[in-house]
């Protein structure tokens, strides 16, 4: 049998979609959680804006002229992020992910980033193995959390959509937390219309790209992020991505009413600063 790795193409959307929600699925099964890609459709909504989009960079794996497998790196920002990586469940097992894995670790080291990151489900031991050879390290336990939109209001806390006059205050303001910006993302998310800041006294405390799955946030205090979460009006995905360790902030959460759907591990290998002030990544990081 004969593995080749190129570049993906939106012609791969349809395979790399089906292999997606195939295999998340069949790992989520074995645990008994959500799939974080409920359906062919959404896999491959996600497959396809990354096949689409000049800020990732895309791997697919051909076995003797199938695909079987395929993984991404998010290019947007400063620090890279990697994934969502799947290979063909009739295909596990056979060394293809570490093969998947590799390219993608030297991509980012062939662009130069300082950093990768990504976030593997915590029941996924076999995801965990192997980045964690591939030089990764766990840095924080992430609780998802999900439930019926809050509608409510903190007093004092104004969010308002986001505009790309924002962008400057925001980078900052994620620097500050970081020390990195994440502007890449965050304008998409602006120009998507997805994107909300959150103000005091004038000024931008933090942002949010959205709440949910494939969104982060970086505020100045948990109060900030307590408003873009209490005002969003859905949380997509399977849910939003908070630091476990952040007890205000998860405690707030289940007193409204908001549940935990399982826990995962945010991973990062070369430059990471611990972050100082409150912030919720996205699934990539």
């Amino acid at each position: 049998m004969n593995l080749i790795l190129r570049p993906g193409t939106i012609e791969d959307a349809e395979a790399c979609g089906r292999i997606a929600y195939e295999a998340f699925k069949s790992i989520a099964d074995q645990h008994n959680f959500p799939s974080t890609k409920p359906s062919i459709e959404a896999a491959t909504s996600v497959i396809m804006v990354r096949l689409s989009h000049p800020g990732f960079s895309s791997i697919v794996a051909e076995l003797d002229g199938r695909i079987v497998g395929s993984t991404f790196l998010d290019e947007r920002s400063v620090i890279a992020g990697g994934g969502p990586l799947s290979v063909d469940p009739a295909f596990m097992n056979a060394a293809i992910g570490r093969q998947l894995c590799e390219a993608m670790v030297g991509r980012a080291a062939q662009r130069h980033f300082p950093g990768m990151r990504g976030v593997v489900n915590a029941w996924h031991y076999r995801a965990l193995a192997l980045y964690t050879k591939f030089g990764g390290t766990i840095r924080e336990t992430l609780s998802v959390m999900q439930g019926q939109s809050l509608a409510l209001k903190i007093p004092g806390y104004g969010v308002r959509p986001a505009r790309e006059a924002d962008v400057s205050a925001c980078n900052r303001l994620c620097f500050r937390v970081h020390g990195h910006d994440r502007g890449g993302e965050l304008v998409d998310a602006i120009r998507e219309g997805g994107a909300n800041v959150v103000e005091r006294l004038g000024r931008i405390t933090g942002y949010a790209t959205g709440i949910g799955w494939y969104s982060h946030a970086v505020a100045e205090t948990n109060d900030d992020l307590k408003a873009l979460i209490g005002t969003a009006t859905e949380f997509t995905g399977v849910g939003f991505l908070l630091p476990s360790r952040n007890g205000d902030l998860l405690r707030w959460c289940l007193n409204k009413g908001l549940r935990v759907v399982f826990q995962a591990n945010l991973m990062t290998s070369g430059l990471y600063n611990w972050p100082v002030g409150a912030y919720m990544p996205s699934s990539t990081y």
